[in-house]
């Protein structure tokens, strides 16, 4: 079934699956693609030099900023303000161009930037003091450069620097980041299962299994970390994806019920308004 959001792809035709452009210019020719929600089939990182509006992740406003870089995770539901300005510059890229091997996947996966298990990172810049503003105007130089057999290593490896710098920036300006444990490596296991089947398992115990762990094991971790229960974990991401579908699509409750794996769309209607204190059709309304 088709779930009514809209997939952008990465662009055909380009030397790698990595662009720098200019956000303004884009934001100019494609505003009517842009603010309409939906899903990116790549990472974003933009880079707001005068900005105004709310920009949405999700469900999460984010009021623009000037001198402002927001980092956007792999498929999550992204919607532009009709009436905001955007200029800067933004860089997207691929897993595929990222995660030339397992090390890479990881990083990428546990970024404090993109990782699920924190808000949208957003870092704030002094562009005339900013390492982060070095490193992008490198970038860019070796962007625009004709296409040679070093330049996809180049990219990558500055990339990389790029995000390592932006964490630093991030920590210095509060964040407060996960400790490495037993536990957190657990929870990460868990959401990376829970993201390839929410859908059609919502099994607390079939998720402990599949780890190969006890459900006392995972309950300890997702307690110790979000001070929530396995099963609240699975109840908000089931309730993310309803919610988009819901807001963002016009198929009907019964489909969205489907969708998600319920057989009778009473039991899902029933289940969202236990969660949100208001049926899909209300919460549909009220957007």
């Amino acid at each position: 079934m088709n779930s009514g959001i809209r997939k952008y792809r990465f662009m055909d035709g380009l030397n790698h699956e990595f662009e720098l452009l200019d956000l303004g210019e884009r934001f100019e020719e494609k505003s009517a693609l842009m603010t309409v929600p939906h899903r990116a089939q790549f990472y974003h990182i933009i880079w707001i030099e005068k900005g105004k509006g709310t920009h949405y992740v999700d469900f999460d406003p984010i009021e623009l900023e000037d001198n402002m870089v927001i980092f956007i995770p792999y498929n999550s539901v992204n919607q532009f303000d009709k009436n905001g300005t955007y200029k800067g510059r933004a860089i997207i890229f691929t897993d595929d161009f990222f995660s030339k091997n397992e090390q890479d996947n990881r990083f990428l996966r546990s970024s404090i930037l993109f990782s699920d298990l924190y808000p949208t990172g957003i870092v704030r810049v002094n562009p005339q003091f900013s390492d982060l503003q070095v490193f992008l105007n490198a970038i860019e130089t070796e962007f625009l450069k004709e296409y040679d057999r070093a330049q996809f290593q180049i990219l990558h490896n500055m990339l990389h620097i790029f995000l390592l710098q932006a964490e630093r920036e991030l920590r210095k300006q509060g964040h407060k980041e996960l400790k490495p444990s037993i536990n957190l490596d657990y929870v990460i296991l868990f959401k990376d299962l829970l993201e390839q089947n929410y859908r059609k398992e919502k099994s607390v115990n079939k998720y402990a299994a599949d780890l190969s762990i006890s459900d006392k094991q995972l309950h300890k971790a997702t307690k110790a970390l979000f001070d929530k229960t396995p099963k609240q974990v699975i109840d908000e991401r089931v309730l993310l994806e309803a919610k988009r579908l819901v807001v963002h699509t016009a198929l009907s409750i019964k489909e969205i019920a489907y969708e998600l794996g319920y057989d009778e769309p009473t039991n899902f209607i029933k289940y969202f308004r236990k969660h949100t204190g208001v049926t899909p059709s209300e919460f549909r309304a009220s957007f």
